[in-house]
């Protein structure tokens, strides 16, 4: 395997963080911390203006694009617009700019919503472009191909490979999003056992049959491929990050509650939707790549609750 750029040299302030307050930029920060990582005080991605001015001061030479608008499946039905809109702002500004300052690479994420609703199982990245996504995230899955192509189509015209798309699965961790109303399945769940658990509550309702299947990521693994994407000399468009199993949501209930310390049942709301069946990658070309996701479910879940029982703590002295 050769090497694009020296790894001590991604540590420096010619590496561009974008999004760093959110889960994947934030492990992105805690493990390159001379890395620029603007606030959006500092760097507002959705002005075009501030974005050419900044990339034309700083002259990033390896650019993360880990920011955009997330959430789960209420979040993306209740603001579809907001959800196309924003991330196409972001994506068409950060791609412009670090063509016209012809960066050595940039690294822009993904989501497995990208791949087709019918898809075969595991979801190779063949698959990318040959059917239509699942509807409860369309418009957010439609930006991210969007962001896919946009990736595709700079190494096509310019015959280089410095546009990277990489797509995980279910990404969770520490400083994951813990709002109720925004929130992904792991960190929502957390919070509702944790609640539940907290006000002695015997039931929580949670959405859906339990029966679909889903992959999850936790996110310093993730961070892993980022190292690879930016190792290889060339890098195929997309990539997939995942972590190769596959649990549940009832399972994952299970674990979650277990993980808390609730004792209580789980009711599931069969009226709501699921959303897809079944997301799991297949990742055997990463894998052959040097990826290697190690943090097993159950770890990940126990730190992600050890990093918001930390919040609650931190918000409970502020209030005193």
């Amino acid at each position: 395997m050769s090497s694009c750029i020296d790894l001590m040299d991604f540590n420096r302030e010619t590496t561009l963080i974008l999004g760093g307050s959110g889960l994947i930029g934030s492990a992105c920060c805690r493990k390159y911390p001379k890395a620029l990582a603007p606030s959006r005080k500092e760097l507002d991605l959705f002005q075009r203006d501030h974005v050419f001015a900044y990339f034309r001061k700083r002259k990033p030479r390896h650019v993360i694009l880990a920011a955009g608008m997330v959430g789960g499946i209420e979040y993306n039905r209740t603001f579809p617009a907001d959800f196309i809109l924003n991330n196409l702002k972001i994506q068409l500004n950060v791609f412009e700019a670090a063509e016209e300052v012809q960066v050595e690479r940039l690294v822009f994420f993904g989501s497995s919503c990208v791949y087709p609703k019918n898809a075969p199982q595991p979801m190779k990245e063949s698959a990318f472009l040959t059917g239509s996504p699942e509807p409860t995230s369309l418009s957010y899955a439609v930006a991210k191909i969007a962001g896919v192509q946009m990736a595709r189509a700079m190494n096509e015209q310019s015959q280089t490979s410095r546009f990277a798309a990489l797509i995980p699965n279910t990404v969770y961790g520490p400083n994951d999003d813990f709002n109720p109303k925004t929130a992904h399945v792991v960190s929502s769940m957390l919070v509702k056992f944790h609640q539940a658990k907290e006000q002695n509550e015997k039931t929580v309702f949670l959405w859906g049959t339990g029966n679909p299947k889903r992959e999850f990521v936790y996110v310093d693994d993730v961070i892993e491929g980022v190292d690879l994407a930016f190792r290889l000399t060339s890098i195929s468009t997309p990539l997939n990050l995942g972590s190769g199993e596959e649990i549940s949501m009832r399972d994952l209930a299970a674990l979650i509650a277990r993980v808390v310390g609730y004792e209580g049942e789980c009711c599931w709301e069969s009226n709501k939707p699921d959303g897809a069946l079944q997301k799991l990658l297949d990742s055997s070309n990463s894998f052959s790549l040097g990826f290697s996701p190690s943090t097993t479910l159950q770890e990940g879940v126990s730190k992600t609750y050890a990093f918001y029982l930390s919040q609650l703590r931190t918000e409970h002295l502020v209030m005193k």
